[in-house]
């Protein structure tokens, strides 16, 4: 052990002692919203029709102590389809959010992509969450498989 210029070896030891029992600071938070599932392949034959399209969807959980606004984050695949919350999207805690892939009216619980075409694919992709400043927030990927997926 080195001594510490102008104290004794027990005044040292003591300071190490101290030192040692100041915690660590904290790992990264888990994402407050995160994907919580993916259904990437809609029940029965992909029509294109709306009501397929809207079998296809993302669900995102506030899994925090406060309301999260969503308002300029993202939502995007390994092709750079991107879907951008608008608006007073708020996700209270403990709450799902619900990203439908084809057209709708958008509610509290439910948003629609809006799109004419799958998002996601059923052979594997990834979807990425990010904040407005661009920061990745969670992923949910996966290969061919069942449709759908826990994140």
């Amino acid at each position: 052990m080195r001594l510490i210029p102008g104290l004794t070896s027990t005044a040292t030891a003591a300071a190490a002692v101290v030192f040692a029992l100041v915690p660590a600071a904290p790992a990264s938070a888990a994402p407050v919203v995160q994907f919580s599932r993916a259904v990437y392949d809609s029940p029965g034959t992909d029509t294109r029709t709306n009501t397929s399209l809207n079998a296809e969807y993302l669900t995102l959980k506030n899994t925090g102590k406060a309301t999260v606004n969503l308002n300029r984050w993202t939502v995007r695949d390994v092709a750079n389809h991107v879907y951008t919350f608008t608006g007073n999207v708020t996700v209270r805690p403990g709450a799902t959010l619900w990203l439908h892939t084809g057209r709708g009216t958008n509610t509290a619980t439910h948003r629609y992509w809006n799109s004419g075409n799958y998002i996601w694919n059923n052979t594997g992709d990834t979807a990425y969450l990010r904040d407005p400043a661009g920061n990745q927030i969670d992923t949910c990927g996966w290969k061919k498989g069942t449709g759908s997926v826990a994140c």
